[in-house]
């Protein structure tokens, strides 16, 4: 008997080994569609040429993790916006290859399907495929040529199998390689905060979190009988920001040195105004402002209680703000405001491994 078995295993043996090699899974265009948790967001209007597919983003994904996109091979698109630092970075101006630092704080990644009105600081890009490409070809940061990207990307099958999945053939073009960044970065939803979890009636805040909720959506009242910060004219919406460019009197006129927003436009009603960011994973995107000038929040509320400057082109809502003794808010209810921005923190988001390296 123990025989027969050995004669059996060896002929079960013999005839897997000659059973042909599994032939690889072939490689072809997977137009699946990608599907995203929108929670109770609005559903986000993405452009006709480019709604996100499975392998789309997964291409994107690649290439936002990918450091062959830089002149030496040393940095991603990763590096400057950090995963753990809610895909911003916590230096004050990023550090490119050329070990030259860059002249604005690199701003966060997230919910970027819901901008329409220009990317970066200025706007200077008008969509975001445009902007993926940019620090690529940036002096200041990977400072490399789309056609060496290009180049680099084509000589490795990795990624001509996934321009095959994601567009059908496996040509690499920097009008792909924008497209499939956008893809990954439409994906790139934070609604999970302990604020969403408020508002749809999950959880609760805190006695010193629900002060500082009411600060920041209530108007300041200059007879000082209810009590207000004014947070939301420029922070409001689900995505906590207004979407436009404002000067929120950082510099009086003599003190500006970057154009912001007129660098762009070359209006001069546009000098020193800058995107108004999300505040969203805000307790972890320090350092704050375009120049990242201010290290805390702390610091960033005292801008707006007492700080505010004066100057030709800041906003009118700024009016309170810019008055002698500002907005008058005690140590207390700054301390709440502080408290409350911390509810916008998005654990999930900050952890969720669809936005990790794929390597």
């Amino acid at each position: 008997m123990k025989k027969l078995i050995l004669v059996v295993s060896f002929l079960t043996a013999l005839f897997i080994a000659c059973l042909p090699e599994p032939a690889d899974d072939p490689v072809v265009f997977d137009p699946t569609p990608v599907t995203v948790n929108l929670r109770d967001f609005p559903d986000p209007e993405f452009p006709e040429d480019n709604k996100p597919t499975v392998q789309g983003v997964m291409l994107g994904r690649m290439l936002f993790y990918e450091k062959l996109l830089s002149k030496d091979g040393s940095q991603a698109c990763a590096d400057c916006h950090r995963q753990p630092d809610g895909f911003s970075d916590s230096l004050q101006f990023s550090v490119g290859v050329e070990k030259m630092n860059g002249t604005r704080q690199a701003m966060p990644v997230m919910n970027l399907a819901w901008h329409k009105n220009g990317l970066f600081w200025d706007g200077r890009s008008a969509h975001l495929r445009d902007q993926a490409l940019r620090p690529i070809q940036d002096p200041l940061e990977m400072n490399e040529t789309l056609a060496n990207v290009i180049s680099k990307l084509s000589a490795e099958k990795k990624y001509t199998d996934q321009f095959i999945r994601a567009f059908g053939d496996a040509t690499v073009t920097e009008e792909r390689i924008g497209r499939a960044i956008e893809q990954f970065e439409f994906t790139m939803i934070s609604n999970n905060s302990k604020y969403d979890q408020f508002k749809r009636g999950e959880t609760s805040l805190s006695d010193a979190e629900e002060r500082g909720r009411k600060l920041f959506f209530s108007e300041f009242d200059p007879s000082g009988v209810q009590r207000g910060a004014e947070c939301f004219h420029c922070h409001a919406t689900f995505n906590f920001t207004n979407d436009e460019y404002m000067n929120n009197g950082l510099d009086t006129d003599k003190e500006q040195k970057d154009e912001g927003r007129m660098k762009v436009t070359l209006d001069p009603a546009d000098m020193a105004k800058f995107k108004t960011p999300s505040l969203r994973n805000i307790a972890l995107t320090a350092p704050y402002m375009h120049d990242g000038r201010f290290k805390t929040l702390e610091e960033v509320i005292d801008h707006y209680n007492t700080g505010a400057k004066n100057s030709t082109t800041v906003e009118f809502l700024m009016q309170y703000n810019l008055q002698p003794g500002g907005l008058g808010l005690t140590e207390s209810e700054k301390a709440d405001l502080v408290a409350f921005l911390k509810t916008l923190t998005d654990t999930e988001f900050l952890t969720n491994p669809a936005f990790k390296s794929p390597f």
